[in-house]
């Protein structure tokens, strides 16, 4: 998304999403997106591409903690300190954020995307939700996993895949160690 867009008016018809980026700068804007083996594989798969990631340092060194998850570090982080990720545009936005939110379908998306906003460890979703979301969009009396359309039961189903895909991860960088 582009400082240089025309100014749209909120409404209550948009997309949740769409109505936060013209409000204030989303985690698709000011954050790094790691990807798995799978998201690249459907990712791909879906744009005929494979020039969308790549790998990197983590601008937030927060990123390279354990914070209660070490199967998270020992198997995204490779030896040298980078992560797969996607790739960003010029401003920061990710490159498949377009003027009407994300680009990839929802079975697409990254992994870590299509949960959000549930924050999470290996060992589940947990009970309170990630920050980030601008509440004062909702409409009232309509809860943030309501206006996003997300089912606890369908991030749990992602979460469980997105670890079989992490845990997939150290064994590509122990072959890529030892050769």
């Amino acid at each position: 998304m582009s400082d240089n867009l025309p100014i749209v008016e909120d409404s209550a018809d948009k997309f949740l999403c769409v109505r936060c980026s013209r409000h204030v700068k989303t985690c698709c804007q000011t954050s790094e997106v790691y990807a798995t083996p799978g998201d690249v594989l459907r990712i791909a798969e879906f744009t005929g591409r494979d020039d969308f990631y790549e790998y990197r340092v983590p601008d937030d060194p927060v990123h390279l903690q354990e914070d209660g998850d070490p199967i998270w570090i020992e198997n995204v982080i490779r030896p040298d300190g980078t992560r797969r990720v996607l790739q960003r545009q010029p401003d920061g936005d990710c490159t498949f954020l377009g003027d009407a939110g994300c680009a990839l379908p929802l079975e697409t998306r990254p992994l870590i995307c299509r949960i959000y906003p549930f924050d999470y460890t290996a060992d589940g979703l947990r009970d309170e939700l990630a920050h980030g979301c601008p509440m004062e969009l909702l409409p009232a009396g309509q809860s943030l996993l309501q206006a996003l359309d997300i089912k606890r039961s369908d991030a749990e189903r992602w979460h469980k895949q997105l670890y079989a895909e992490v845990l997939t991860e150290r064994n590509a960088n122990e072959m890529r160690a030892n050769p």
